[in-house]
């Protein structure tokens, strides 16, 4: 081969070469870079509907009429002011609260651009609504911040928790509305909590003065969850007022006695739609007084005084709310007593209502029967009376993040177990993770207990259920 025919072989394989390279980097290219559409069309694929054939029946009982002062409007606190007032002056609602009543507060602050280490400070002040003293005692309650800046901040960071954690004397929680309601159920209290006041009248009264602090926080961004559970010996008028502060110096009762006699509300957020108006809602957030604090029922089948097992799944909504009744026809949203304008009209999602349900079990059949219960979040859009529609993926938003409380699951050598909690952290379209079984033997019976304190951040409505468990030597529950 002459040196011309050498070289010219030599570009040739040269050439080949860098034809294969580009052809396996195109191939890898094709590989990485795919398109939008192909992209959202294989994540549909993958992202299969689940549907369950189930009883979705409407939640036997009702709220009770214990009075709550309900402090959600706004979430985002951007001003000094009252965020809600039952006094009689303007803008209050002019309720005085008498015996027993509880409250719910809930906010975020973002801090202000010009000081980094500012501090919105959350008081609830009273006054008797008239000449006597008033003795208030605290029965339950609790207060977390998201996140602690200083030493003994009761608070409780968001954390990538499992679906599933079991109590086992230790505090399980994923922001402060799970921190404050597992307190609720367990009959903590947070250390920042007096257990009783003593109310002059003629006077406004500091009952509890909370910093939402953001220094050293990256991004500046606090949040605080408060909830009380109270009775008092006389009429009252309670307020929730927002101040700016520096550091931890608290703002003294003056402070407070100014913002409220100044008339000046915090800005609100959130338009609502109007009640029965058509189309898309916008169900805003509370400012006002709701009726109804604790929802108490016993579960049981249409004209019976039992739940009997059966071989289909049995589902009840939890915090079911207007265009969210799974079809039942029941809306569990508490009604408002009063409400500031431009506010919620009703309390859409129940937070702080406390569920406490029964379900007196009963085997009526003549073999050994297991259910299973849980706690789950249906496609709300996809389900209803008849079936529940999951998602094949728990990549969706959360849903529900807080803890629940289960009696009378099987416990060790047949016997039905004490009272066990659990922390859930439920995804758009997630099928519950199982509690616990409960095992009965042919005419056996069995009180089963449900507690949970709905909690804030959570997204309504929720299903108990109970399941079928197959009976086999690799007994499964049956989702069918």
């Amino acid at each position: 081969m002459t040196p011309l025919h050498r070289h010219l072989h030599r570009l040739q394989a040269m050439a080949a070469l860098t034809v294969t390279a580009l052809s396996v980097t195109t191939a890898s290219m094709a590989t990485v870079f795919v398109s939008p559409q192909l992209a959202a069309d294989q994540q549909k694929a993958a992202d299969q509907t689940l549907t369950r054939q189930s009883q979705v029946r409407a939640l036997s009982g009702e709220l009770d009429d214990v009075l709550m002062v309900n402090d959600n409007n706004p979430e985002l606190i951007t001003g000094e002011g009252i965020l809600v007032s039952t006094f009689p002056q303007a803008p209050g609602l002019n309720i005085a609260l008498n015996g027993r009543f509880d409250l719910f507060s809930h906010h975020v602050y973002a801090g202000q651009p010009d000081q980094l280490d500012s501090t919105l400070w959350l008081a609830v002040v009273a006054e008797p609504a008239g000449d006597a003293p008033v003795t208030l005692q605290l029965l339950g309650g609790s207060t977390s911040l998201s996140q602690a800046t200083l030493k003994g901040q009761t608070a409780s960071p968001f954390l990538p928790l499992p679906a599933l954690m079991a109590e086992s004397g230790t505090v399980i929680a994923s922001g402060p509305g799970s921190r404050v309601a597992g307190d609720l159920l367990r009959g903590d209290i947070a250390s920042e909590l007096k257990q009783e006041w003593h109310i002059a009248p003629g006077s406004v009264s500091p009952l509890v003065v909370l910093p939402i602090p953001v220094a050293g926080l990256d991004p500046l961004l606090n949040g605080r969850n408060l909830q009380l559970r109270l009775q008092s010996t006389g009429p009252v008028h309670v307020a929730t007022l927002a101040a700016y502060g520096s550091g931890d110096k608290v703002p003294g009762p003056d402070k407070w006695r100014t913002l409220l006699s100044q008339g000046r509300q915090s800005p609100k957020e959130h338009q609502p739609t109007p009640r029965g108006a058509r189309g898309r809602i916008i169900y805003s957030r509370v400012s006002g007084i709701q009726i109804g604090s604790t929802w108490r029922a016993t579960l049981t089948d249409p004209g019976s005084s039992h739940l009997n097992i059966e071989d289909v799944p049995v589902s009840w909504p939890i915090s079911s709310l207007e265009r969210a009744e799974l079809q039942t026809g029941q809306i569990q949203t508490a009604e408002l007593k009063a409400f500031d304008a431009g506010t919620a009209w009703a309390a859409h999602g129940n937070y702080g209502v406390e569920y406490d349900l029964t379900l007196p079990l009963r085997n009526q059949g003549s073999q050994q029967r297991t259910v299973a219960i849980t706690l789950e979040s249906p496609d709300k859009n996809k389900s209803g009376k008849s079936q529940l529609a999951f998602s094949s993926r728990h990549s969706g938003p959360v849903m529900f993040r807080g803890p629940i409380e289960v009696s009378g699951l099987d416990g060790a050598q047949g016997r039905p177990s004490g009272r066990r909690r659990f922390h859930l952290v439920l995804r758009r379209g997630q099928e519950g993770p199982l509690l616990g079984q409960i095992t009965l033997a042919p005419g056996e019976q069995r009180l089963v207990r449900v507690r949970l304190v709905y909690p804030a951040d959570a997204t309504p409505p929720q299903v108990l259920s109970l399941l079928p468990v197959k009976q086999s030597t690799g007994a499964s529950v049956d989702r069918q």
